[in-house]
């Protein structure tokens, strides 16, 4: 039963506050990392598993949260994920070595996987069936923005305070949330409370899951199947997945109810939340990394330029759930969203070593339109035919499957910019040799110049090697990040014909008797 007045308010700021801790969460840290790093005593490939562990648990438990919401009841497992979150949040900034900090941290991405989706679960509940448009849309707030402000919140922290505030901060606001929560949201029946717990379905979700983000977030810095544990880890991966599959299909109560795959909406819509995922973290991703590897920009720098895409995206969510409302159909809308999102690419790849913080506000301007044209149609398209206990597993897999894709995207991107930076780099080295006019032109003037500042003729050589080697390197570097935002660009592109394989329908209607 939809809420009215105040209240409907109330529920949506405290559940979309709710989202943005965990959301906020995914990326605040990445920041940090270096100084984290140097308190702790820990190596770089050790400390990695600070965002390694909160991710992997995020993804484990998101497929059962609607399964824990319908047993427990969706506001308790919601207030409870919010209660364990804060004090995790605090025992993260406690942490006074690396083992305590991942262990709080995968804790903390437990629960944080039981925050986003009961979220939009409890606000589809709360909001009138004619305006599930308005109330996707504002969900997306939180789901696109969260982890594009997550570095400048973070950059902000640890320059003018130190690195424990990135987490104590969480504290106040998930007091403030457990208390909206337990005083608003209203009780939902516990489905289900005295069936069977599927024991080997959890644990099987666990390892397939687990071990599947595992080795997207360690793959390419553990140069992938060159590793022993990242091959051991992809074989129980897939292993794991299709018993998994196998033991839900044939166990009488499932935690994840895969027969949710017959509505053909939702099976398609999982496609395209994984390319929204994609989408959205590795865009996220490339971009810091340029701005910071190669433009010498500091963190806070590169979080105060994605601040005002965000705000596009902040601006425009309303107006596409009041469209949707309207009976645009989420189709074009979302066809829209990749296109601008093809457009935001190519701008990208116009970039070079000389480009300034102007330069990069209409770009982040589209995406930021783009993503508000996509988040909201495709997640609107893909829970339409949802109904009841449906939802919350509808929400939950939709959700992992974006962070997967987000999982994917990055790792791909990665590989992919190794690769391309070798091939760049071989190009590039071809022309660096006596018998190119224009080498040889360049190389005897920066002697020249060298010499002129006081070097001799040998060290004037010297220096003007290592220049222009630093020169190839940043044009290497600066050729395979065009082609990673081409990429990215390009594979969104190509997804457009997958939402014409939903179903067209005007408003998106939840009965009055959803739980």
């Amino acid at each position: 039963m939809a809420e009215k007045g105040l209240k409907k308010w109330v529920i949506t700021i405290t559940v979309i506050t709710a989202a943005l801790l965990e959301l906020i969460d995914t990326t605040i840290v990445n920041v940090s990392i270096p100084q984290i790093q140097g308190n702790l005593g820990a190596t770089l490939e050790d400390i990695a598993w600070v965002t390694t562990g909160y991710g992997v648990a995020n993804v484990i438990i998101l497929p059962m949260s609607g399964w824990l919401g319908n047993r427990f009841g969706r506001k308790n497992y919601f207030l409870t994920s919010i209660i364990i979150f804060t004090i995790a949040s605090y025992l993260c900034g406690n942490a006074n070595t690396l083992t305590e900090l991942v262990v709080f941290r995968i804790l903390q991405g437990l629960a944080g996987g039981g925050l986003i989706s009961n979220a939009q679960a409890i606000l589809l509940e709360t909001w009138p069936p004619e305006e599930v448009g308005i109330a996707t849309a504002l969900f997306g707030l939180g789901a696109v923005v969260g982890p594009t402000v997550g570095p400048t919140i973070g950059g902000y922290i640890t320059d003018h305070f130190s690195w424990p505030w990135i987490f104590y901060v969480n504290i106040p606001v998930g007091i403030i949330a457990a208390y909206c929560t337990y005083t608003f949201v209203r009780a939902t029946p516990k489905i289900g409370k005295d069936m069977p717990v599927d024991w080997w379905g959890i644990l099987l979700l666990a390892i397939a899951v687990g071990s599947l983000q595992t080795v997207l977030e360690k793959g390419e810095s553990e140069d992938w199947f060159a590793t022993g544990y990242i091959i051991v880890l992809s074989a129980a991966a897939i292993i794991g997945l299709l018993l998994f599959i196998w033991r839900e299909m044939t166990t009488d109560h499932p935690i994840v109810n895969f027969k949710i795959m017959r509505h053909r909406s939702f099976a398609v819509g999982m496609f395209t939340s994984f390319i929204l995922g994609l989408g959205l973290y590795g865009s996220v991703f490339i971009f810091p990394v340029f701005c910071q590897t190669l433009l010498g920009f500091s963190a806070q720098q590169t979080g105060e330029i994605l601040f005002p895409g965000g705000l596009v995206t902040i601006a425009m969510m309303p107006f596409v759930g009041i469209m949707l409302k309207k009976g645009v159909p989420a189709q074009f809308m979302a066809t829209a969203g990749l296109a601008l999102f093809f457009l935001f690419s190519h701008m990208l790849s116009k970039s070079t070593l000389s480009s300034g913080t102007s330069d990069f506000f209409w770009p982040l301007a589209v995406r930021g339109l783009g993503m508000s044209l996509l988040f909201v149609p495709l997640t609107t398209l893909a829970i339409q035919d949802l109904r009841g206990s449906e939802i919350g597993q509808g929400t939950g897999l939709n959700n992992m499957m974006r962070q997967l894709g987000g999982s994917f995207g990055i790792a791909a991107i990665t590989t992919f910019i190794h690769v391309r930076q070798g091939a760049h780099r071989n190009i590039l080295i071809e022309n660096i040799n006596d018998y190119n006019p224009a080498y040889v032109a360049r190389f005897h003037a920066m002697v020249q110049n060298f010499m002129a500042k006081g070097y001799s003729f040998l060290d004037a050589q010297h220096v003007a090697l290592k220049a222009i080697e630093g020169s190839v390197v940043k044009q290497t570097m600066l050729l395979t990040y065009t082609d990673a935002y081409w990429l990215v660009g390009f594979i969104l592109l190509c997804s457009i014909p997958l939402v014409y394989l939903q179903k067209f329908k005007k408003n998106v209607e939840i009965p009055k008797d959803a739980h």
